[in-house]
C-alpha cells in the first residue's frame, strides 16, 4: 500500500494531509524521528496508555510506521 493510504487514518483526526484545523495536533513538517519515536511509543503502549493512538498505532508494523514518519516529515512536498 502506498503511503498516503496508510496515512488515511491519521488525516481522519489529524486534519488533511496532517494539518489539523482543531484541537488535535498537527503533525505535517514535525521531525521524522521525533514522528518515528511517538508513533512507535503509542504502539509499545509506552506513550498516552489508553488514548485512541495507542490502540489505533497496534496495527501499523514497524516499515509501516517508518514511512509515516518520513511521509508527515516531509511537510509539503508530496
Amino acid at each position: 500500500a502506498t503511503v498516503s493510504i496508510l496515512a488515511g487514518g491519521c488525516v481522519n483526526c489529524h486534519g488533511p494531509a496532517g494539518h489539523s484545523p482543531g484541537a488535535i495536533p498537527s503533525i505535517r513538517g514535525l521531525d521524522e524521528a521525533y514522528l518515528h519515536t511517538r508513533l512507535t511509543a503509542f504502539r509499545d503502549g509506552r506513550d498516552a496508555p489508553g488514548s485512541v493512538m495507542t490502540r489505533l498505532m497496534k496495527g501499523y508494523d514497524t516499515e509501516q510506521i517508518k514511512a509515516l514518519a518520513k511521509w508527515f516529515a516531509q511537510g509539503e512536498t508530496q
